[in-house]
């Protein structure tokens, strides 16, 4: 009888462990897709990452419905890029302690933005870029940083996790680093060359590489204006660039135009939400491979 009770013991212990496991893992709620895919490099099985922004959005200018919002109110972790990222997360009540500001540590270096024209594009309506640059981690260096403040949130909520974090924490700097190595070796030839970008997102990109870039405000699946091909006829006189960098493939007819006045376009995808194929680092790499044709 007696070791009929301790084999029911063992399957029930066997059969409700994984549950107990799963259950014990961290939530952590990320407001774009980088953070979302350091946090779960770093974090391994010890945490479910969940970034719940629909794939034809762009995060930034994001507002989550009711619903999302509450499930962010219930994470042990919110993660947040700071840099003004995620306007929404100033218009709802979200836990103070349980929020982790990525980019805090070099926020005295963050790019301030002249005003911009106020713009829309996809379900986020209108909205402009004037204020703070926020795509910090264009610069790898800076998202190894944003990388490490997740690594110290995820230790405070999960000591005995400490060394599992650290070391997943040094694969991915390793891959950050040499991903800002290969940009810095692609770009030293020519970074002076000018160049357009189709949107004011790559600040932080074009300072850590020293990039002569200017920015228009077009949008990849719009053809633009003949307001905005005259405005880029004029910038063209002083910044005569003859490559324009795109977030996204651009519409046929805005390629086949720009080809037309000598300028070739490229895409560099900044990675704010998640990819269709592959992830952070594989589109990073595509976009460093980009940038070598540009600078070659």
């Amino acid at each position: 009888m007696r070791n009929l009770l301790q084999i029911t013991l063992l399957l029930l212990t066997i059969l409700f462990a994984p549950a107990t496991v799963a259950a014990d893992k961290l939530k952590v709620y990320a407001v774009n897709y980088p953070l979302a895919y350091f946090a779960e490099r770093i974090a391994g099985g010890q945490a479910e990452v969940v970034f719940p922004a629909p794939p034809d959005i762009d995060p930034a200018f994001w507002m989550p419905d009711a619903v999302t919002v509450t499930a962010y109110q219930g994470a042990d972790l919110i993660l947040i890029n700071g840099a003004g990222y995620a306007k929404w997360i100033s218009r709802v009540s979200l836990p103070r302690l349980r929020m982790v500001d990525t980019s805090r540590l070099f926020a005295d270096s963050y790019i301030r933005v002249a005003q911009t024209t106020s713009h829309s594009h996809g379900p986020g309506g209108d909205h402009s870029h004037s204020g703070t640059a926020f795509t910090t981690w264009l610069d790898p260096r800076q998202a190894v940083q944003q990388a490490e403040a997740i690594t110290a949130a995820l230790t405070r909520k999960r000591p005995a996790a400490k060394q599992q974090f650290e070391s997943n924490l040094e694969s991915l700097k390793s891959d950050l680093l040499a991903l800002d190595e290969r940009l810095a070796r692609g770009t030293t030839s020519a970074a002076d060359r000018p160049m357009v970008a189709s949107h004011p997102i790559y600040q932080y990109l074009a300072r850590r590489y020293g990039l002569n870039l200017r920015s228009v405000m077009w949008e990849p699946d719009e053809v633009p204006s003949e307001t905005r091909w005259a405005e880029l006829a004029q910038l063209l006189k002083e910044h005569p660039a003859k490559w324009m960098l795109w977030e996204a493939e651009p519409a046929s007819e805005s390629v086949e135009r720009l080809r037309s006045i000598g300028v070739e376009s490229i895409v560099f995808d900044p990675s704010g939400n998640r990819p269709v194929a592959g992830d952070f680092l594989s589109v990073m790499l595509k976009n460093a491979a980009s940038l070598e044709d540009v600078y070659r």
